[in-house]
């Protein structure tokens, strides 16, 4: 099968050395992404933007992947939004401390309506971690009133609900013209048992965390059913095997993503085009390289690490490979 211009929308690739070991990852498999800013020190200007997109065709060839920059959300001026408006795809509002490198977030949604007028005023799209600090498989569920009154206030301002894990939230995402959606490989293979319902597995620990057999399924209803507002994001978060063994948060599946989605949509590659490509070209008529990616029905193994990280599905055997 071929896939044309494959995006993820929801991707962190780190800095430095690491970056330079995740990034190709990536780049063999889709067109383009949606690069998260919540890096050390969090992406907040202009300058570093332009700076980590630097880095990026650093290891990246710009003829053949297209990074579509985020910025670490929190006011902005007019000015800024104006000048930043050419390099970005959208903002990334991280609620403070819930997730990796988010200590400098948003304590209150109000404090940010005046930016979130000036997203609505230019068109640029607002980006999500949807959670609060509640109980672990209950934040994001907790979080569905902050997203409905976001779709209220500002009814021309598109939202995106990132990494989506719940039934609620697969419900949601269609009741609101301005709601979209990403939806991670793991979230929608994985479970809470996979987690922990034997041994505990530390490279399945990511927040948001993985949820019930009712919300898994609910997900993959949702993406089955071809829907045009649910996109593929992968979130795919690579820490070191130290930091795993310490509780560092977030799943590497890059490696494995195409091989995974080519087994879940098998006999429906309609449906796997617009998941991982056309539904978001459509949604924000995003501009990438051209990229045919071919996917062969052949076996192949998950690499066991990558550089100092263990991937997702590490040493499984898949039916379908990356040519």
């Amino acid at each position: 099968m071929i896939i044309k211009n494959p995006i993820d929308m929801h991707l962190h690739i780190r800095q430095d050395e690491m970056l330079k070991k995740v990034l190709p990852e990536t780049t063999r498999q889709f067109a383009g992404a949606v690069i998260m800013p919540n890096t050390i020190p969090p992406i907040t200007s202009l300058e570093q933007l332009l700076k980590y997109k630097k880095e990026i065709f650093e290891t990246a060839d710009e003829n053949s992947f297209t990074p579509l920059m985020d910025i670490f959300l929190q006011n902005f001026s007019e000015e800024e939004i104006i000048a930043l408006k050419p390099h970005l795809f959208g903002m990334k509002f991280y609620p403070d401390g819930i997730t990796t490198n988010s200590d400098s977030g948003i304590n209150s949604i109000e404090e940010i309506y005046p930016t979130l007028e000036l997203l609505t005023k230019y068109q640029i799209p607002l980006s999500i971690h949807g959670e609060t600090n509640g109980s672990m498989l209950e934040r994001e569920r907790e979080f569905a009133s902050t997203y409905e009154k976001l779709a209220k206030d500002f009814p021309n301002l598109t939202i995106i609900m990132e990494h989506i894990s719940t039934k609620e939230l697969a419900e949601l995402v269609t009741k609101y013209e301005n709601l979209k959606a990403t939806i991670t490989l793991h979230h929608l293979l994985l479970t809470i048992d996979d987690l922990c319902g034997g041994g505990l597995n530390v490279h399945y620990f990511c927040k948001p965390t993985l949820k019930l057999a009712s919300d898994r399924d609910a997900l993959q209803e949702l993406v089955k059913s071809g829907y045009k507002d649910v996109m593929f994001g992968s979130d795919s978060a690579p820490h070191p095997l130290k930091n795993k063994f310490k509780g560092s948060a977030g799943i590497f599946s890059a490696p494995v993503i195409l091989p995974a989605l080519a087994e879940f949509f098998e006999g429906d590659e309609e449906k796997l085009q617009k998941f991982v490509s056309d539904n978001a070209i459509n949604n924000f008529n995003i501009n990438v390289v051209e990229k045919e990616v071919i996917i062969e029905e052949e076996e192949w193994i998950a690499p066991r690490m990558i550089g100092e990280v263990v991937p997702l599905f590490a040493g499984k055997k898949f039916r379908y490979k990356v040519k």
